[in-house]
């Protein structure tokens, strides 16, 4: 069977899993319609997502839910201030072989070795411990005691942040952030939703979640992702919105002077073509347009660009600076 025909076959079959996908889900979970669909982008682009909002509002539970119907082992690890970084890698510890009594260095695999990390709160460790993430992010792989240890495929850390206002949190660090594809904003509900909630919770309910998704399928989709052609005017779009984004250019716009201190790098082109991608299979497209480069411009460039002191002062956020933008490269 040709390859194309075999892809066609294919994004069939991700639109069905992505029907059950929320069909399940949305067995626990109220509403979050949105957050859930780019979770899944995420997902089916090799991406990681930092989920930022105040406690009580599900964000752990999201990610348990979706971790429970996916054929895919899970690991949480709850962040605290006394944290280390061998408690998420691994640490190397002495055995003692029972019939030689001979002592050699054993390495015991920390919780990074998983299918999914639930990184909880994550901003409630220093520096540091949110270091000891990086590697493992970026290249799939942990270096303990001089020895490199490959993660199984597929790898996705799902790390919840507390409002970086509230008291015991420490900032993450650019360079991780930066590893970071979307940047996600849970609001609180809606009435409806909230009353939906506590309906839902109050009482005795038992949710049997099944699984939608096996390991093997979701490896297919992302190679499936890779295969799916883009035009070049929305390239063009892509690397266009990220390099505007950039102060102390001379194409510079006079908003951007005023507000950016910095702004995103080129991940953050890739990410956002991996995503318009990932968004227009999902929804039965083939190909995506300058439509979905703009629909996930929010989520992938909030935590790419650094407003200064002026935006701040005049209580511009990055999510009004992206409006801004878009608006002036379509006019």
């Amino acid at each position: 069977m040709p390859e194309q025909t075999q892809d066609l076959i294919h994004l069939e079959e991700l639109g069905m899993a992505r029907d059950k996908f929320f069909s399940e889900i949305g067995k626990v979970i109220i509403g979050q319609t949105e957050i859930l669909n780019q979770m899944l982008i995420a997902m089916i682009t090799r991406g990681h997502t930092l989920l930022v909002g105040v406690p009580g509002l599900a964000k752990t539970l999201l990610i348990k839910s979706m971790a429970e119907i996916l054929d895919l082992s899970f690991k949480r690890i709850q962040f605290t201030p006394d944290l280390m970084p061998s408690d998420i890698t691994g640490t190397e510890l002495i055995d003692t072989d029972p019939n030689t009594d001979q002592r050699t260095f054993r390495f015991y695999k920390g919780p990074i070795f998983g299918n999914i990390i639930l990184a909880d709160e994550i901003n409630r460790t220093p520096p540091k411990t949110q270091a000891a993430l990086l590697e493992a992010m970026q290249e799939q792989k942990v270096t303990a005691g001089g020895q490199t240890y490959t993660l199984d495929k597929p790898f996705f850390v799902l790390a919840t942040q507390n409002p970086i206002e509230q008291e015991g949190t420490y900032p993450l660090p650019e360079a991780q952030l930066d590893r970071f594809m979307f940047n996600l904003k849970i609001d609180y509900p809606s009435m409806e939703e909230e009353i939906a909630i506590v309906k839902g919770t109050t009482v005795i309910q038992k949710n049997d979640l099944q699984k939608v998704l096996s390991k093997n399928e979701i490896l297919d989709y992302q190679n499936l992702v890779l295969r799916v052609p883009v035009a070049k005017n929305v390239i063009d779009y892509a690397v266009r919105l990220v390099s505007a984004t950039r102060p102390n250019q001379d194409t510079s716009l006079d908003f951007i002077q005023q507000w950016v201190d910095w702004g995103a790098g080129p991940r953050a082109s890739q990410y956002l073509i991996l995503g318009a991608k990932a968004r227009a299979v999902l929804q039965g497209r083939a190909t995506p347009d300058i439509e979905d480069v703009k629909a996930l411009a929010p989520p992938i460039m909030r935590h790419r660009i650094l407003p200064n002191f002026n935006a701040e002062a005049e209580g511009v956020k990055v999510d009004d600076i992206v409006s801004q933008l878009i608006d002036s490269l379509d006019s």
